[in-house]
């Protein structure tokens, strides 16, 4: 489903039902949020990464307005909706302060995803690696999402994970990065203990020789 959004550009990723606070003091984003908050409408977060919007982002709702500042500037509370791949922009927006633009609705299934399992037994694993404790529940819906910004994916890693198209695929691709970092933290925190063994004295037997 197409449908025009007002745009709030950030240097970030954020997903389906991520809660994200902000604080808002340009003149352009304080009359978004306004009419937001007044209209009981949503606008766009598209990802800004290497100074370029490469046409994903994520629908967003304000949940409250925290805090409003005598000079017109503003704390809120926001939760993503869904995710968009941006069609037409447009800055500004015609009449308007803020840029915004056609976007198209992303379908997101809240299945659980076939490899949940293996991936949340992967997270927690480097929570314990990490002494990180965690509740995280493997069956919970869009796992991949979760756990995105949990994990150690650079900010181009997670926008690709933002574009990937089903859950399945999306564990996947998180699974293949635990792989990869799993055994280096692994041999950081071995590291770590052999540093800590260094200075004390150790209980060694004498060598016969």
């Amino acid at each position: 489903m197409d449908k025009y959004l007002p745009l709030f550009p950030l240097n970030l990723v954020v997903y389906p039902d991520e809660e994200l606070n902000l604080h808002i003091f340009e003149q352009r984003y304080r009359q978004l949020v306004n009419e937001c908050l007044e209209d009981e409408t949503t606008f766009g977060i598209p990802a800004f990464i290497n100074n370029k919007m490469p046409g994903y982002g994520t629908e967003m709702r304000v949940t409250a307005l925290h805090k409003r500042y005598e000079d017109g500037r503003m704390d809120i509370k926001t939760k993503g909706v869904g995710i968009f791949r941006l069609i037409d922009y447009q800055n500004p927006t015609p009449g308007k302060l803020y840029a915004g633009g056609q976007v198209e609705t992303v379908e997101t299934p809240v299945e659980s995803g076939e490899y949940a399992l293996a991936l949340h037994g992967k997270v927690m694993r480097l929570y314990e690696l990490l002494k990180v404790e965690s509740d995280l529940d493997a069956q919970v819906s869009l796992l991949s999402f979760r756990v995105a910004h949990k994990i150690g994916l650079s900010v181009d890693e997670e926008y690709e994970l933002l574009t990937i198209e089903t859950e399945d695929e999306r564990q996947q691709y998180l699974i293949r990065h635990l792989d990869r970092v799993l055994p280096i933290v692994s041999e950081m925190e071995k590291t770590k203990d052999r540093i800590r063994m260094n200075g004390h004295f150790k209980n060694l037997d004498p060598l016969n020789f």
